[in-house]
């Protein structure tokens, strides 16, 4: 018998080059507004390409709200936004007084389409918020095609997505803004961070703005300290520069983060092939390029409880897992009361988050873990089938 091994979901890859990041930052004067938060917008826009512009903040909830403040979605508008996604997604565009309008996904990837999208615009339908489900790329030519048509902004929730591409250009970089992550469990960590970016120098300028209270000119622009004016309301999203500092290390190995987890996950995807009753969410598009975050199972079940059983099972035997997402939004309590919830209205949606297991996938997995966890998954599904 396989001796039991301890395989959490998720853990920070974090060297002794990143201390060493934190502990520089730690030994000078400067703890905000400083060289290392503009060191991270740069590089983190050299290893995006396609002349983005970036700024960094506080989490990707910030970015995301900060779009759509930017882009003046207000009162009276509707966006789009999947009905499989963290909370985060729907909560920016409530926070503007704007209405979230669900769609539901497709089965193989979990992202939105194009047909979803349209199929959900109205007159008041002034945004379309893609999610690139579990680093999967949405197929952006498309949606952004049916965005111009019908003059709506498209706004990129990255948060899983650090190194996804399609087409070989990286997501975040094809709508009007894209929202990224640094929260621990990420490719890139910054403690808790996010990056909003544009390929537009005057969105980029006009968000940095606004992340801090909307003054008008930064530290380094102030030919007097401390003086400044206010042209406008603004919030107080800034990174810090130990947090800044942490993600420029982390970024540095950025490639072989995402190699490892390509590795780990096709050596699980391959090691789970063939087990009946169940598949992997995957890119399916030649053109699309997955970040890898994790793999999802989709178990093919009507019993409600098998996912449940499985991932007890699986957590009896020490391997961590995770659920992409718990519920889909609207069936959330508060937007369940808020908006009302038909349990018909987004079947795909409610069945990958009611059937899906999430396996790590990550650098802090070994070739015994990824072993280990093809073992205990076959003969826990096998036993069950």
């Amino acid at each position: 018998m396989t001796p039991r091994r301890e395989i959490p979901f998720a853990r920070p890859w974090i060297t002794d080059e990143d201390r060493r990041a934190v502990a520089r930052v730690l030994e000078g004067p400067i703890l905000a507004h400083g060289p290392e938060g503009k060191a991270f917008e740069a590089e983190f826009a050299a290893f995006l390409g396609d002349g983005a512009h970036c700024v960094s903040v506080s989490s990707c909830m910030a970015a995301l709200h900060l779009a759509y403040v930017h882009l003046g979605i207000g009162p009276g508008n509707e966006v789009i936004v999947p009905a499989l996604t963290h909370v985060a997604t729907a909560h920016a565009v409530e926070w503007v007084g704007a209405r979230p309008v669900f769609a539901d996904c497709d089965p193989a990837t979990g992202n939105l389409t194009a047909d979803r999208i349209e199929r959900c615009v109205t007159p008041r339908t002034r945004a379309i918020s893609v999610v690139h489900f579990a680093g999967i790329p949405c197929t952006m030519p498309a949606i952004v095609d049916l965005a111009r048509d019908r003059g709506l902004a498209v706004v990129e929730d990255c948060a899983l997505a650090v190194g996804a591409r399609y087409d070989g250009r990286h997501v975040g970089l094809f709508g009007d803004a894209g929202c990224f992550s640094f929260y621990p469990v990420k490719h890139l960590t910054t403690g808790e961070g996010g990056m909003f970016v544009s390929r537009h120098a005057g969105a980029a300028e006009k968000v940095a703005r606004l992340r801090a209270f909307g003054v008008d000119r930064s530290h380094s622009e102030r030919k007097i300290p401390g003086m400044y004016d206010v042209p406008s309301l603004g919030l107080n999203y800034r990174m810090a520069e130990i947090p800044a500092a942490l993600g420029r290390s982390q970024l540095a190995r950025a490639p072989e983060i995402l190699a490892r987890r390509e590795k780990n996950f096709r050596r699980l995807q391959e090691g789970l092939a063939g087990l009946p009753g169940v598949c992997v969410l995957d890119a399916v598009d030649p053109r699309a390029r997955s970040s890898f975050y994790c793999l999802s199972v989709l178990l093919d079940s009507t019993d409600p409880g098998r996912r449940d059983g499985v991932v007890s099972a699986l957590a009896a035997a020490g391997i961590g897992t995770s659920v992409y997402y718990p519920k889909p939004v609207p069936r959330m309590r508060y937007y369940r009361d808020r908006y009302g919830y038909d349990e018909g209205a987004f079947p795909v949606a409610a069945r990958i988050a009611d059937r899906s297991v999430a396996l790590p996938v990550g650098p802090h997995l070994a070739e015994e873990d990824i072993a280990y966890m093809i073992e205990t998954l076959r003969k826990e599904l096998e036993a069950r089938s």
